[in-house]
Formats: structure tokens, sequence, C-alpha cells
């Protein structure tokens, strides 16, 4: 299915991507939360089936809060676009924790800055439970349900990977895509 999409510019996606960046705060899940609710939501420049065959894609190569700006930008520009998103996002974080680095080794042994970091672990815990809440109110059927619950129980339970839990749930749907097909 072909869809015509408004032209972006890359300094607009530039801008969304950098502010992504600076206000994206709780790492991998918080983060792509944002990105859902900007791109898909707000903007509208992926649909939420789009966005989340991108989510899975990004689990394959590691930082899927980062892939998942890279999927929006080439979807929307190329590689072009792609690297254009992938700076604008990652341009934030390596100022801030650049920063924050040089803070870190110069002040660390303050017991004031040992609280304040152990202060911030119950506020990324939350925003990574809102992102899950928020992304899991879009499943439907019992199905789907059922597979998450799952996925859900082999990753916290049985450490299994996240990529093998995508290829796993990709031959599910292969198969059952194959058994339909057989008994029409």
């Amino acid at each position: 299915m072909e869809t015509t999409r408004k032209r972006v510019s890359l300094g607009e996606i530039f801008r969304t991507f950098l502010l992504i960046g600076i206000t994206g705060f709780g790492g991998g899940m918080a983060v792509v939360a944002l990105v859902e609710r900007v791109c898909v939501r707000e903007k509208e420049w992926v649909n939420n089936e789009e966005f989340m065959h991108g989510l899975a894609f990004g689990q394959f190569l590691g930082p899927f809060s980062l892939n998942a700006c890279t999927f929006v930008g080439c979807t929307l520009r190329g590689r072009i676009g792609g690297i254009v998103a992938a700076a604008g996002f990652i341009l934030p974080s390596f100022l801030i924790v650049s920063f924050l680095a040089f803070l870190y080794f110069r002040f660390h042994q303050l017991p004031e800055l040992q609280a304040a970091l152990r202060g911030t672990n119950p506020v990324i815990i939350a925003l990574i439970l809102v992102a899950a809440l928020g992304m899991g109110r879009k499943i439907r059927g019992a199905e789907r349900w059922g597979i998450a619950l799952l996925a859900f129980a082999l990753a916290a339970f049985f450490k299994m990977n996240a990529l093998v839990l995508l290829v796993l749930t990709a031959l599910w749907s292969l198969g059952r895509a194959q058994f339909r097909r057989g008994h029409r």
C-alpha cells in the first residue's frame, strides 16, 4: 500500500529530533514513547503500523531509541533524512553527557551528588512503565495480548534476548499466515 507523504524539510526533521533529544529522558522506551507521540500522533509523519515495524527492526541493532529516530528520518527523506534525524537526536545527549562527565569526575566524591544520582532511579522506572502502558493500550485481540504477555514472561523471567523473541514472533506470524492460506 503506497502512501503519499508531505515532503518534510531536513531542517524540520533536525529541529524535531533535536527537541526530542533535549526533552527525552529515561532512555530506551521512554524516548521511543516520545518519538511515537511526536512523529505518529502529533505530526503524523508515519502511521502507527510503520512506526511499530521500525521499532521492531531497531531492536536488532542495539540502541533502539536512536534506531527509531533514524527509521523515521529515513522514511521521510531517505538516508540523508536518517542521518539528519540521528544527528539531531544525538547532539543534545552528547553535549549533556560530556558536561556531566566533566562535573562527575570533578565532584564525584561529594555525598550530595551520590544522593542525587540514587534519587533518579525511581523516576526512570516510572517513565519506562508509562511508556509500556501507553504502547500496551494499542494491543488489540487476545492472540496479540497472549504474545505480548508470553514475550514479557520470557524476557523478564527467563532472560531471553530481544532478538530471539523478535525472530520467534516473526516465525509464529509467518507460520500462522501460511496455515491460514492453506485453509481457505
